[in-house]
């Protein structure tokens, strides 16, 4: 279960600590320690370093601006920057480079890796995600949005919601239904399709915290090239389901390392505020600590299975499920610590998907920020109740759920 480090993986290790200290500076902090202006600049310029080194998508075949790296020396390089607190890439790179690169590599022919890959390398394609729609969440395989073939184009009409990061992004990979009359699961197809067009419009979403993560997009006989196709047409599901595997597998590497952070960081304030020494606090600490440890070895099982060869599957759901829970309650737990300075203050957390940026600060500010966020990791990249129903039936093998008339 847990993964071996080889004395060459070891040297590895030290030369990619090498690259950090050589590449940031002397009292580096995190990337949560830069203002917003500061951090997007870093975040930018880091990305055209790693880029320049081929630690962009480390696993990626060279050919394409990836570093030809192995399974266990990708972990690495996530545990190692994670640790370093520095971003593995800019903001819509989990959508571009972990879901729909791997998902090309995978799927795609030799031409549409040629053309698409390192154009994700290089920035030029900055990819979201079309996948929920407001009747089609939970049960994705209900979706509306069409897609007509007309000539060499495909039209496409409908509407996507929760489009994180799709403010940013040129691109959108998008299922859309081909074949109206195939049952639910079949007639789908996984497209991709360019967002700088008249039929395209992405409206904002605000959250509780004011912040603005998610949106609307529209589609509008909007038009793709027919060869914007991954897999087989009307065979799109298998390939959406292969993205949902990297979404949630590749987690595995840098999440235990990053929720163990945020436990000592909670450790620290429950000493500052005097919080641990009630009893219940201490009980609730402790059962954290226990948790997040749990999460490492969930963790281990799965790059263990990597390391071995076996594609993300439906197993993985399990680890998803247990950290968005998991962060639901730790957070709570913070803004308990933090007391009545919790109740007065505004979010203040410059997040990464789950949680705050390593280097920022330990505030009631940024645990109100964190505690918002944790909320929404219980819905996206899957809702709990989905990721309990994917284990049920295709892992333990479950009857389905019964289903309406």
């Amino acid at each position: 279960m847990d993964p071996k480090y080889s004395q060459a993986a070891d040297q590895f290790r030290s030369s990619i600590r090498q690259f950090l200290d050589e590449n940031l500076p002397a009292d580096w902090q995190g990337v949560g320690a830069l203002a917003g202006e500061a951090a997007a600049t870093f975040t930018a310029e880091w990305r055209i370093k790693l880029a320049d080194r081929a630690l962009l998508a480390p696993s990626w075949p060279k050919e394409y601006g990836g570093g030809g790296l192995s399974e266990l020396e990708q972990v690495i390089v996530a545990e190692e920057f994670e640790r370093a607190g520095v971003p593995t890439g800019g903001s819509n790179d989990a959508f571009s480079i972990q879901m729909v690169g791997n998902t090309i590599l995978h799927w795609g022919t030799p031409e549409q890796k040629a053309h698409f890959l390192p154009r994700i390398i290089s920035g030029e394609d900055v990819w979201c995600q079309g996948y929920s729609e407001p009747d089609a969440g939970s049960d994705l395989g209900s979706l509306g949005c069409r897609a007509v073939l007309d000539g060499d184009e495909w039209i496409i009409n409908g509407q996507k919601i929760w489009t994180s990061a799709g403010q940013w992004a040129n691109w959108i990979f998008v299922l859309c239904r081909t074949d109206m009359d195939a049952p639910k699961h079949k007639g789908i197809s996984f497209l991709l399709c360019p967002m700088e067009q008249p039929g395209v419009e992405v409206r904002p979403i605000k959250m509780l915290s004011g912040d603005h993560d998610f949106n609307e997009t529209f589609f509008t006989d909007a038009r793709t090239p027919k060869a914007n196709v991954i897999g087989e047409v009307n065979a799109g599901w298998a390939v959406a389901m292969t993205l949902l595997g990297f979404e949630r597998g590749e987690a595995a590497a840098t999440q235990p390392i990053m929720f163990r952070a945020e436990w000592d960081k909670l450790a620290r304030k429950a000493a500052e505020t005097g919080a641990n020494q009630d009893p219940v606090v201490r009980d609730q600490l402790a059962a954290r600590y226990i948790e997040v440890e749990i999460m490492r070895f969930l963790g281990m099982g799965t790059l263990t299975r990597f390391l071995a060869g076996h594609q993300p599957g439906p197993a993985e759901s399990a680890f998803k499920l247990y950290w968005s829970e998991y962060h639901k309650r730790v957070t709570e737990l913070a803004v308990s610590v933090c007391g009545p300075a919790a109740m007065v203050t505004e979010s203040t957390a410059k997040k990464s998907f789950h949680s705050d940026l390593p280097g920022a600060a330990n505030d009631a500010g940024s645990w109100v920020g964190a505690f918002y966020n944790a909320r929404a990791g219980t819905i996206y990249a899957g809702t709990s109740q989905v990721q309990r129903n994917i284990l049920g039936e295709m892992v333990l093998g479950l009857p389905k759920e019964p289903r309406p008339a």
